[in-house]
């Protein structure tokens, strides 16, 4: 089977809790869309599970992108104005939620560093796949629906930072599935469950905000929900 999640932010024990719940195993696929760290408590541990799993593709979120670029400048010399620059970034960044993640950094052994930094750095940004007749297009989020049809032409920040129109279909063959955005922020009728309408498959259910993890199974159409309380 074929699943789909996104934006654990650290919540590793309802992601555990969801693998068990699902039956996941060595013959499963499991996507997930973005923004592993950050905000909840276990960021590097998800990482590292994530890691050594051969069966799932993680693509980029807009905080896995953040965490890359502060983590990897630690301990470098820069010149006074990059470090100021940095020094804005980082207090932004550990201001949403990154506080946890260089945390949980410090506390890894110096292999493990390198390990986490070189896995957030060749992360995707998109994918697209086939799970028996249908097409689906994976990303954390993405640009509006016209730019998005000249793939060549998005930036890496479109995937990153991009505010998905929802009211529009993107795609005429294959649903859009994305992460980023709470599905109660779409529509307040979704609050802790799974989007779907006008070709668009939403699946960040707020876990990190006390909502829901949820996770699509692409085979068969079903949703699976493991129940968080605040921070995971």
């Amino acid at each position: 089977m074929t699943y789909v999640l996104s934006d654990l932010h650290g919540c590793y024990e309802a992601y555990r809790t969801m693998l068990e719940k699902i039956h996941f195993g060595p013959d499963d696929s499991l996507y997930v869309l973005g923004d592993i760290v950050d905000r909840g408590p276990d960021g590097m541990k998800l990482l590292l599970d994530l890691m050594g799993r051969p069966n799932v593709t993680v693509l980029r979120g807009n905080h896995d992108h953040t965490a890359w670029l502060m983590l990897r400048h630690v301990g470098m010399r820069v010149d006074s104005s990059f470090a100021e620059q940095m020094g804005e970034m980082c207090r932004l960044w550990m201001s949403d939620g990154g506080d946890v993640t260089w945390q949980g950094y410090k506390k890894l052994k110096r292999e493990e560093k390198a390990r986490v930094l070189h896995f957030l750095q060749s992360l995707p940004v998109y994918d697209e796949i086939t799970v028996g007749n249908q097409r689906y297009f994976l990303a954390h989020t993405g640009p509006d629906p016209q730019k998005i049809q000249q793939l060549e032409d998005c930036t890496l920040m479109d995937f990153l930072l991009g505010e998905i129109d929802y009211n529009q279909p993107y795609f005429p063959d294959r649903y859009f599935v994305s992460g980023h955005t709470p599905t109660g922020l779409i529509d307040p009728a979704y609050t802790g469950r799974i989007y779907r309408k006008n070709g668009h498959i939403a699946v960040d259910c707020g876990a990190v905000f006390g909502e829901a993890l949820g996770c699509l199974c692409l085979d068969t159409g079903e949703e699976f929900y493991v129940k968080t309380g605040k921070n995971g």
